[in-house]
């Protein structure tokens, strides 16, 4: 029977079904598989259904040459060396659209917990603070209003329009760039300068590609209004990290919302980390139970088309089937 390595412990029910089609190897922890312990435990297999967390390089695919497919529980596959894996003929598996719903749900409430404070209040009274002399002062814990403001999304995928669905119901402007032409009702396409000077809030909802790494750079940056807020559910390398640091710790911007950053997990001494206007989450966008279980049930059944000899109904490299 092939032989092939689940790299963690899934949800779902798809994931019972694999062992009938093949010898199942399951890392059963504890925590993340290191990347030593999955290059020992890829050896002779022939299927890998992986995290984002894994990393799947060219040299990694050198060192397995029995590996014929990859399924990633994953929408984004920038985890993996694509083209390195389309020239030896692998398809790539990944789970599109399940998560669209939830991420932006994350999008929006990272963007209300920046524009009011929530967690550097939360931390106030967490701390016993709230009983100083200024509690009640007219700038106590004063954010930024939502409703009627201009939202600038950046990436007008599935992602991003289902943000701007959520923004309609504050009221607020919504203007968005994306990288091919796209027509949604209620958005005003504008140039990516152009929003980032114009938005009083902007969420980055592109994906990660080498068009976009960087994207948000320091001229970008610098052109945000510096009462607005950044919020980021897509993926670390798109925003300079370091550029938005600087900008946030001398008032050259409000405040930032980051459910994902260039290295993950984050170092703890991360200058963002240091910054009481920054919302950091562990890149949780996709984190309910009924979209990890529809993920994993999506990632399951790409392997098991792939073990039967079937094109996987969601590849993110279809070209390998031609």
């Amino acid at each position: 029977m092939p032989k092939i390595l689940v790299t963690h412990q899934l949800p779902g029910e798809r994931i019972h079904q694999l062992p009938d089609h093949c010898d199942m190897n399951v890392w059963m922890g504890p925590g993340l598989l290191p990347a030593s312990g999955l290059r020992d435990e890829l050896v002779g297999c022939d299927g890998l259904l992986c995290l984002l967390t894994d990393r799947i390089d060219e040299a990694l695919l050198d060192a397995n040459p029995s590996l014929r497919f990859i399924a990633s529980m994953s929408v984004g596959v920038d985890h993996i060396d694509l083209a390195a894996a389309t020239a030896r003929g692998i398809p790539v598996g990944n789970t599109p659209g399940v998560l669209v719903e939830t991420t932006a749900d994350a999008s929006f409430a990272l963007l209300l917990a920046a524009a009011r404070r929530l967690v550097e209040a939360d931390r106030f009274v967490r701390g016993g603070h709230w009983r100083s002399e200024n509690a009640w002062s007219p700038e106590f814990f004063t954010g930024k209003d939502v409703a009627g403001a201009t939202l600038g999304i950046v990436g007008l995928g599935e992602v991003g329009q289902a943000v701007a669905r959520r923004a309609a119901g504050f009221g607020m402007k919504v203007i968005a760039w994306n990288r091919s032409p796209r027509e949604v009702p209620g958005v005003e396409a504008v140039e990516l300068d152009e929003l980032m000077a114009q938005s009083d809030f902007v969420s980055i909802n592109v994906a990660l590609g080498e068009e976009t790494r960087n994207l948000i750079d320091a001229r970008r940056l610098g052109l945000m209004k510096r009462d607005a807020v950044l919020v980021n559910t897509a993926r670390g390398g798109i925003v300079d990290e370091v550029a938005l640091a600087d900008a946030l710790s001398h008032d050259r911007l409000a405040a930032a919302g980051l459910d994902v950053f260039e290295r993950e997990p984050v170092p703890e001494d991360h200058p963002l980390l240091s910054l009481p206007n920054v919302v950091a989450t562990p890149h949780i966008g996709s984190a309910t139970l009924s979209t990890r279980a529809k993920m994993a049930d999506m990632a399951a059944q790409n392997m098991l088309a792939a073990l039967s000899g079937k094109q996987m109904p969601n590849c993110a490299n279809p070209e390998v089937y031609s």
